[in-house]
């Protein structure tokens, strides 16, 4: 035996080791995803590990995940999104406690990711402006001295930056089911986030991340929270931050859902009749938000270390690559109206759209926490910085595709993916005898294939029956 699987009851732990084919080391902080493989039915998940330093993982789950008597086991291999393997073409095979060792190798000279990774802090740094106000000093560190900045006004004083290579977002895509919430964590594309700041330490811009998000119906939408305005300091002694920011959350059609025949023909009206329309960034629709618990407050707080809101799974946890950690939660607040109603009306069904394909991610009230791991400080070129944001709204702009990968896909606490329809739709259709139709049709499936199908048919209807009834109200018949 070599306890690469151990069974205690019906508990499967499985335990293996992911290497680096140049030099056979161990590699740490990847995500290995588990499945049983199935010829009939769509493939089962069962675990999401992360490997330790010496490139070990463990993961466990229930005999009761796959339909067999044994499951056949295949592995994916990924840095936060990039796919390094995939052994799904050579499982293992009703694998059982005589299965051998479990010895994983991965290719890691592709990895842009690590590529970006700074191993220790650049030389320069002065510091001393965290204690040129005892305001500034933990536990409680008070900002409100300093003047709220313009995200773009001062990059010529910028010296030195620290990337944010590791977004990791949360929230909870059902925040009306206090027993049952179901908090989703997902990784936004990585290298785009930045803090910047002076040699001496006092920030003067943060750049916050972007992602998209698909409908069946409308095609994929582009979400940004943007920073509008900040303060505070940077200490690379000790690794600590502490600043102030206000944002505003944005969301506009990508290029694809431009040829969308809804999208379309919607935009050409409101073309037509000089309305705005959310065709880019620059006429995006606009989301308010504010300090939790606080709706008159707009600045909130970004602070050293990670939540302790919520527990935090190992694959959203990037402690042995990262430099530092800080953390910061905006509570979601309604969209800014423009006083056309149609307008309204169809910026709403948008954002509606939007939160049922992201899980709720700016639902009014809904609290939108992110913790950003930082690699090692870096000097700022001030060019390059301006080029930045520019750079990265093209990139999204075109699908939100980012050079170093999209990220990671929203998954539950224990690594499952999160699905929209079969999360969000049932409740809001368990009424609809639409649902109850396609329910009735589909009782002779497997129950798992059934809910990927009633999930898939119930976002689809329920998208299809807003967007006509938005046509039917507004746009004339020839139109």
């Amino acid at each position: 035996m070599s306890d690469a699987i151990t069974l205690s009851g019906s508990q499967y732990t499985v335990t293996g080791t992911v290497r680096d084919q140049t030099n056979n080391q161990g590699v740490v902080g990847l995500d290995v995803i588990v499945y049983d493989k199935d010829l009939v039915t769509s493939d089962d998940f069962l675990a999401l590990g992360v490997t330790d330093p010496d490139g070990t993982f463990t993961v466990s789950f229930e005999a009761g995940t796959f339909l067999t008597s044994k499951p056949d086991l295949y592995f994916v291999v990924s840095d936060n999104g990039t796919e390094l393997l995939n052994t799904r073409d050579s499982p293992i095979n009703n694998a059982d406690t005589d299965t051998p060792p479990i010895d994983l190798t991965v290719d890691m000279s592709g990895d842009t990711l690590r590529q970006l990774i700074n191993p220790a802090a650049v030389p320069g740094w002065k510091g001393g402006f965290e204690a040129s106000n005892p305001d500034f000093a933990y536990p409680n560190p008070d900002l409100t001295s300093l003047p709220m900045l313009g995200n773009l006004d001062n990059i010529d004083k910028l010296q030195r930056q620290q990337k944010v290579l590791w977004p990791e977002f949360s929230w909870l895509t059902d925040p009306s089911d206090p027993k049952d919430p179901k908090r989703c964590y997902q990784m936004f594309a990585p290298d785009i986030s930045r803090l910047g700041y002076t040699d001496d330490g006092r920030v003067y811009a943060i750049i916050c991340p972007q992602q998209g998000a698909c409908s069946p119906e409308i095609g994929c939408m582009n979400v940004e929270v943007t920073v509008t305005g900040n303060r505070g300091w940077a200490n690379e002694d000790d690794k600590t931050l502490a600043g102030d920011m206000s944002v505003i959350g944005q969301i506009w059609f990508s290029p694809s859902a431009h040829q969308n025949p809804f999208v379309k023909r919607v935009w050409d009206h409101f073309a037509a009749n000089n309305l705005p329309f959310p065709s880019d960034k620059a006429h995006a629709i606009q989301v308010t938000t504010h300090n939790p618990g606080q709706p008159d407050q707009v600045i909130f707080p970004l602070r050293k270390g990670e939540s302790t809101d919520f527990p935090i799974p190992d694959f959203a946890r990037h402690p042995h690559l990262a430099w530092t950690v800080g953390h910061l939660g905006v509570q979601i607040g309604p969209i800014v109206k423009t006083g056309i109603k149609i307008v309204d009306e169809f910026n709403q069904l948008i954002m509606d759209i939007f939160n049922l394909a992201s899980g709720n991610m700016l639902q009014n009230g809904n609290v939108l926490t992110w913790n950003v791991w930082f690699t090692a400080p870096d000097h700022v070129d001030q060019q390059e910085w301006a080029d930045h944001a520019e750079k990265w709204r093209q990139s999204i702009d075109a699908d939100h595709g980012s050079p170093e990968g999209e990220g990671r896909i929203a998954r539950y606490y224990d690594g499952s993916p999160f699905k929209a329809g079969k999360a969000l739709i049932s409740r809001e259709l368990e009424d609809n005898p639409i649902t109850r139709d396609i329910k009735s049709a589909e009782d002779g499936l497997e129950s798992v294939e059934r809910d990927v199908a009633d999930a898939g048919r119930q976002l689809f209807s329920t998208e299809r029956q807003r967007l006509d009834a938005f046509i039917d109200k507004y746009l004339p018949k020839n139109d």
